[in-house]
């Protein structure tokens, strides 16, 4: 990803409060997407009105740039802007320490001691060095090997996450089936 972009995407998330967590084109030349994952620093998460303003405020930004003729990005795409998720993908040096105790997957762009995918629980940061407690024992991982690197999901996980809100997730609406059948009546026809 193009390093100015980046940056510019980084500010606009900032002035907002939030921290940019990832920026990535995806979806090649079929569907080329934008991707931007920020997080609130205090909760790790963006709810639904905090995408809606990073939204808002990168589509006016890249908007203008295009309209001064110093579009960032060539041709048509999507932008598409969310929290990070639980499974989320360990982007920066402190991710790693942030995480640590939980179980991630880092997949290397050169081999590191015969591997060039680690898995395994993180120990937390040792320099710029990732320590990475698997089935081989602890792993000293250098940042700049690697090419991705996500948490995955466990229970240990799911514990630690918490939603910003569970209002409504313990209720069960039912759709009223009074009329269903002429519905279904009507769709056959």
């Amino acid at each position: 990803m193009d390093a100015n972009l980046t940056a510019l995407i980084e500010t606009e998330a900032k002035a907002l409060g939030f921290d940019l967590v990832r920026v990535a084109m995806i979806g090649g030349k079929t569907d080329p997407t934008l991707q931007v994952m920020a997080e609130r620093p205090d909760t790790r998460q963006l709810d639904l009105s905090d995408c809606e303003a990073l939204s808002r405020r990168l589509s006016e930004r890249l908007d203008a740039l295009e309209a001064e003729g110093n579009d960032p990005i060539e041709g048509g795409y999507r932008l598409e802007v969310s929290s990070p998720g639980i499974d989320r993908p360990l982007t920066r040096l402190q991710d790693f320490a942030d995480w640590q105790g939980h179980e991630a997957r880092l997949k290397l762009a050169r081999e590191v001691d015969g591997a060039k995918q680690v898995t395994g629980d993180l120990l937390g940061l040792e320099g710029d060095m990732i320590l990475v407690a698997g089935s081989q024992g602890t792993r000293k991982i250098p940042f700049d090997a690697i090419h991705s690197a996500k948490l995955l999901l466990t229970d240990r996980l799911i514990a630690a996450t918490q939603p910003l809100s569970a209002q409504g997730a313990d209720e069960i609406l039912e759709a009223p089936t009074e009329g269903a059948d002429d519905l279904l009546t009507q769709e056959e026809e």
